[in-house]
């Protein structure tokens, strides 16, 4: 490693895996004098041509002197990283800290040369933006604030790799070179360039993974059963377009097949290139396994295998050599502990999973962290009868198993991308970056639904095998702050499908109210009631009787739907007498047909202990468009015996939905109707108002005197007024009155009348406990409550009684503002008293937040109407409290030292408000990844 000499350590936190835009990855690591080696053999792979755009010579071979400069560094001034796969380079960049004139300069030179070399095998991978992000990062870090480059004219990919960074750029042309500088600091465009960067190359780290050429099966066992042979026949029995291999160490040396499939005893056996290892063998193998398909070019694995991070401590260790044992090979892991993987598509039909039967193709993602939820979902949509009926089709299912590499965002980004996934449903027991799963989530649901159910919310612990990141936030927060960015988080599984089920087959609803009509008026009656409860506006119900036959509920339904007052229908059925499967196929027809003139509202029937019905309505094997079958479908595997084939909806037909109670299709309803008014909004989200009164630079210089008494503090009254008035945030004036007389003399200051209140903990903010004496208007009365409280609850020492002008009368309200180190700045209101905190009654919003959801978030507390006339109270100044919350967040979201903010309580009259308590606290910001270079989760 680095000697004695150096000026700095080894920086071991510049050490990063990254995906690639192929969805390969690599390891990006400072380069040292332990490097000389590696260094030659890399340069010795790069062509002529190369050689020359980076030295504007011929320079077929680097002298010893250029190796030690290139291999030595003190991390401050010269900085050189390599990307390695396989522990090779492939890639390197540098950068030297260059003073006005371009010659080398140490700090406080704050400009650097930069300049690259990619491998050609390795170029057009991304690699090159990959460094430059995190050159970029360890530069800003020590304290370079621009980078330079100079280019031959001819070298137009390193052009574009700078050009397209989105950092702010300087370009000139002199003496046949082009050189480029740019400022480091962060840019809107530069996030959204890497944000997009990461995308591209999540979402292929992941189809990789799902549209494999080649599938090899390690752990096939001899005899039948087990796990691995179990995996190699669903793979090969469901109808796998690809290639597939059997590979166990255990095969004698001439076998060549097992169950028709062609079988080695190692992956490097196997003749051709291998996308995909599903591998089964035992935890303490399957090392020997990977470095089998390293060796390879294996570019993915799902690891079944247990014995992991699920096991203990001594696993987790295995999990982690896991992880950086596959990285080093540039691929990518679902697992260990999974259950499989499943694509239906006709291009690829793969099932390698634990799943006996492939699921029907459609259009809803699933991803499970647990096996068995997995296997839950896949049954509930899979099945006829019992629950939700009807066939619901799945594009893609992942089952993470311990999540140690590829997670639910990866998945995320994959589903945005592909067209066969119309809705995602997520079963998540831990989020592990809750702040980059909330931007992911916000876009995806802008183009597709996104149903969340959360396992072990009251745990308070993540499952055995997560590696999560720790929240101060409570679940309620986390699910607050998922709802605003339109992920649709239900309760339960039922929950899950339902809400699903409604989405993939059904438009979104255009309002929330709903026409009810039926043969059974009690259950018309019970839908209505559980309309009411899900926030819906139902019409009264229609009974068209027990004697109505499918052209009455065709009429009916076809009333309703031209109506324009309904934005949905929900339809009530129970069966008919004597009329039996016939009659439940005649009534199916009649809903889909009326349904069909009208495609633009959702339609849902709620039954009762009609099958028939709820099989007809579905009338489809798949949500999938109807198409005629091609050859590839006539050659998929027949569909269980227990399964009768289905009838082909008319093509492009909707699906219509059937629950077996009115209170799962209101809930599911009721979901879709708050899920579509979300997209409503989300195509006009607002904007973060600016205002003039605001002393940004002022705050900036005020905190930084302020931290540097030490690492975090809680601030006096006097700083927090300061602090909070640079921001146009004012706090009513309190002064101390720790005897009578210096309370008589602070009333006289503030003016009567006064309130006299005690600050000590236990006391403050109880005004229920008797701490608070309003309207005093006089020194008699303010002396007489002086001495009460002291009666009341001990000496002032002990009370820390304040004086305090009166402020106008109105609703008190509480404003926070924390920052948590997983989830990211988060603004909270409430209104203020027991009964609040009690009832958990506070709404929450990211910061920064919007002149939208400040707006909403006033409104999005259950006790709302307080504040806007409830009983015939006036109306509160709303514009004056969403003016606070704006100017709240922009103070967190301009200095992050702001780690938290109080203000309690906030008295909002109908014409302006009055802050009377605030607390402010600073501490160093905590570190923030999703403003970093991209990275995967560190192990």
């Amino acid at each position: 490693m680095q000697t004695s000499s150096d000026r700095h350590e080894y920086p071991a936190h510049w050490e990063a895996d990254v995906v690639l835009r192929d969805g390969g990855t690599a390891r990006v690591r400072p380069i040292t004098v332990d490097d000389a080696e590696r260094l030659v053999s890399f340069y010795e792979q790069v062509s002529d041509e190369s050689k020359y755009y980076r030295f504007f010579a011929p320079y077929p071979r680097l002298s010893a002197k250029d190796v030690h400069r290139f291999t030595h560094h003190d991390f401050v001034d010269r900085v050189g990283l390599a990307a390695t796969v396989g522990g090779e380079f492939i890639a390197t960049v540098r950068y030297d800290r260059i003073g006005a004139g371009g010659a080398p300069a140490p700090a406080p030179a704050d400009e650097a040369e930069v300049a690259f070399l990619v491998q050609d095998a390795h170029q057009g991978r991304g690699v090159a933006s990959a460094l430059l992000e995190h050159i970029a990062a360890v530069a800003r870090e020590r304290g370079i604030r621009r980078f330079a480059a100079e280019v031959l004219p001819a070298n137009n990919k390193m052009i574009k790799v700078f050009m397209d960074a989105g950092y702010t750029q300087k370009r000139s042309f002199e003496d046949g070179v082009v050189r480029l500088e740019f400022d480091l600091e962060p840019t809107d465009r530069s996030l959204a360039v890497q944000y997009a960067r990461e995308h591209r190359a999540e979402a292929r780290s992941v189809q990789r993974l799902l549209q494999p050429g080649s599938v090899a099966v390690v752990g096939a066992g001899r005899a039948p059963g087990g796990v691995g042979r179990s995996i190699l026949g669903n793979i090969r029995d469901a109808g796998y377009t690809g290639r597939l291999y059997a590979v166990n160490r255990a095969f004698p040396e001439g076998r060549k097949e097992l169950d028709g499939v062609p079988a080695c005893r190692s992956v490097r056996d196997i003749d051709g290139p291998v996308d995909l290892a599903v591998v089964t063998v035992p935890a303490e193998r399957v090392p020997d396994a990977v470095a089998d398909c390293g060796e390879h070019g294996v570019q993915g694995l799902v690891v079944i295998s247990a014995g992991y991070a699920d096991s203990g401590p001594e696993g987790r260790e295995r999990q982690r050599a896991l992880v950086r044992q596959a990285r080093t090979y540039g691929m990518r892991i679902i697992g260990p502990n999974a259950f499989g993987i499943i694509n239906t598509s006709p291009d690829v039909r793969l099932n390698a999973s634990l799943a006996p039967e492939m699921p029907r193709p459609g259009r809803i993602g699933l991803f499970a962290q647990s096996g068995a939820i997995g296997i839950a979902l896949l049954s509930r949509l899979h099945r006829r009868g019992g629950g939700v009926t009807g066939h619901t089709g799945v594009s893609t299912f992942v089952s993470s198993g311990n999540r140690a590499d590829v997670s639910g965002n990866d998945v995320l980004q994959y589903w945005y991308d592909d067209p066969e996934t119309d809705v995602a449903l997520m079963y998540l027991e831990s989020i592990g970056n809750p702040r980059k799963f909330t931007r992911l989530a916000r876009r995806t649901a802008a183009a597709k639904p996104l149903v969340v159910v959360q396992g072990a919310r009251h745990g308070g612990v993540a499952p055995q095998g997560h590696a999560v990141r720790a929240t101060r936030l409570p679940h309620a927060t986390v699910s607050a702050l998922l709802r605003q960015a339109g992920v649709i988080r239900v309760d339960t599984i039922t929950d899950l499908v339902d809400t699903g089920l409604l989405l993939a087959r059904q438009p979104l609803p255009a309002g929330p109210r709903v026409a009810i009509l039926g043969n059974s008026e009690s259950l018309g009656l019970l839908t209505y009631d559980a309309c009411l409860s899900e926030g819906l506006r139902p019409h009264p119900p229609l009974d068209l009787t027990t004697a109505a036959s499918a052209d009455d509920f065709h009429a009916g339904l076809s009333r309703a739907l031209a109506d324009d007052t309904c934005d949905a229908v929900v339809v009530t059925a129970i069966p008919t007498v004597g009329e039996g499967a016939a009659g439940d196929a005649a009534l199916a027809e009649a809903l889909r047909s009326a349904a069909a003139a009208v495609p633009t509202k959702p339609v849902l029937v709620v039954h009762v202990e009609l099958g028939g019905l709820a099989e007809a309505l579905s009338a489809a094997a798949s949500t999938a468009p109807q198409a005629a079958p091609g050859p590839a479908e006539a050659a998929a595997p027949a569909a269980p015996a227990q399964q009768p084939p289905a009838v082909r909806a008319p093509e492009g037909a909707h699906l219509i939905p059937a629950y077996p109670a009115a209170e799962r299709a209101a809930r599911a309803l009721g979901q879709a109707v708050a899920y579509a008014q979300w997209r409503r909004e989300a195509a006009d989200p607002g904007k973060v108002p600016e205002y003039e009164d605001i002393d940004e630079k002022g705050a900036a210089g005020q905190i930084a005197g302020l931290l540097a008494r030490g690492q975090g503090l809680t601030l006096g009254a006097e700083e927090t007024c300061e602090l909070l008035g640079r921001y146009g945030v004012h706090v009513h004036r309190a002064l101390p009155a720790p005897t009578p007389d210096e309370a008589v003399a602070a009333a006289r200051t503030l003016g009567y009348p006064v309130a006299l209140k005690a600050t000590a903990p236990h006391l403050r903010h109880r005004a229920d406990l008797g701490g608070v004496r309003l309207d005093l208007a006089d020194e008699e009365q303010l002396r007489r409550a002086y001495a009460e409280l002291s009666e009341l609850f001990g000496k002032p020492e002990e009370l820390r009684p304040v004086v305090q002008g009166m402020a106008p009368r109105g609703v008190d309200t509480v404003v926070r503002a924390v920052i948590d180190p997983a989830a990211g700045a988060v603004l909270s209101f409430g209104l203020a008293g027991a009964a609040t905190q009690l009832l958990g009654d506070i709404a929450h919003r990211l910061i920064p937040v919007t002149d939208r959801d400040a707006t909403s978030l006033i409104r999005s507390v259950r006790t709302a109407p307080l504040l806007f006339g409830w009983r015939g109270s006036a109306p509160v100044d709303a514009a004056a409290l969403e003016e606070l919350l704006l100017r709240v967040s922009r103070l967190v979201d301009d200095h992050p030292e702001v780690v938290a903010v109080t203000l309690e309580p906030v008295v909002v009259a109908p014409h302006g408000l009055s802050v009377l308590g605030a607390s402010v606290r600073l501490a160093p910001p905590p570190a923030r990844d999703d403003l970093g270079p991209r990275t995967l989760p560190a192990y």
